[in-house]
């Protein structure tokens, strides 16, 4: 069995009031903020670990899913534990939703992928007319009905995101946004051709852990959270012309942001 170069991690400290399995995590995350180990980078297998400390394989275990819980490393079967990569989309506040995008035919997800360096995907995308739900309603200014486009985000094949957007049926309905590709440049394109010139987004943001289902659909790993952001468009005209509700893998993003000095 191969050891562990020397000095590569360091020893168990037998007088600490610190657990054992703590102790192997501490050194394992300070090798991971050091780049001993790089993103996506494999760490020591179990037996490795067991040898070079003189424990149980249950104690790597639980030092293991120490290191899971914070999101730090991800398991594979069959393959090990790697450590998780860091979030490779940033989300630029002050451009994200710039004119510019849409009269180029993109939507701000398509723009942020590329300059991930990202493949970007839609699926699970569904389009109905639904009652709003009260927050929905208060925030789109009373409104009873809506429409509702629902959609999952992906990046080269893994979900990162899922999102609905609720529009007022006065404007939605039997335009293209009712479609299920919209066009070039997304539903924010379309408003503005309907005569809804935007002109400024709110946005709140919380970070929380998921829901059992949000888990699924974004097949997040242990100890992951998520990012729930709800904003609302407005036009020129100060009328609120769409809410959207997105939920994001909190290990997939940067949310980038500048603020005035004055």
């Amino acid at each position: 069995m191969p050891s562990l170069p020397t000095g590569f991690l360091g020893d168990l400290d037998p007088t600490s009031d610190r657990a054992v399995f703590r102790q192997i995590a501490d050194q394992l995350r300070e090798a991971i903020d050091r780049g001993r180990f790089k993103e996506g980078e494999k760490l020591p297998s179990e037996a490795e670990l067991v040898d070079h400390y003189g424990v149980s394989r249950m104690t790597v275990r639980n030092s293991f899913s120490v290191l899971q819980g914070e999101g730090l490393v991800h398991a594979e079967h069959g393959k090990g534990v790697f450590v998780r990569p860091r979030p490779p989309v940033r989300r630029l506040a002050s451009d994200r939703f710039a004119r510019r995008h849409r009269e180029q035919g993109k939507a701000a997800f398509i723009v942020e992928a590329n300059a991930a360096g990202s493949h970007p995907q839609v699926d699970s995308l569904e389009v109905k007319e639904e009652k709003a739900s009260q927050d929905v309603s208060t925030r789109l200014g009373s409104v009873r009905r809506v429409l509702a486009r629902r959609r999952r985000y992906l990046l080269d094949g893994r979900p990162v995101e899922f999102a609905t957007s609720y529009l007022p049926l006065d404007i939605a309905r039997g335009t293209p946004i009712a479609e299920p590709n919209p066009g070039p440049g997304g539903i924010y394109a379309r408003l503005e051709e309907l005569g809804h010139r935007l002109d400024h987004f709110e946005e709140e943001i919380r970070a929380r852990m998921p829901s059992p289902a949000e888990v699924k659909t974004l097949r997040l790993a242990s100890g992951v959270p998520v990012i729930h952001l709800i904003r609302t468009a407005f036009d020129a005209e100060g009328r609120a012309v769409e809410v959207c509700d997105t939920v994001m893998a909190a290990d997939a993003y940067v949310l980038s942001y500048q603020l005035p000095a004055t």
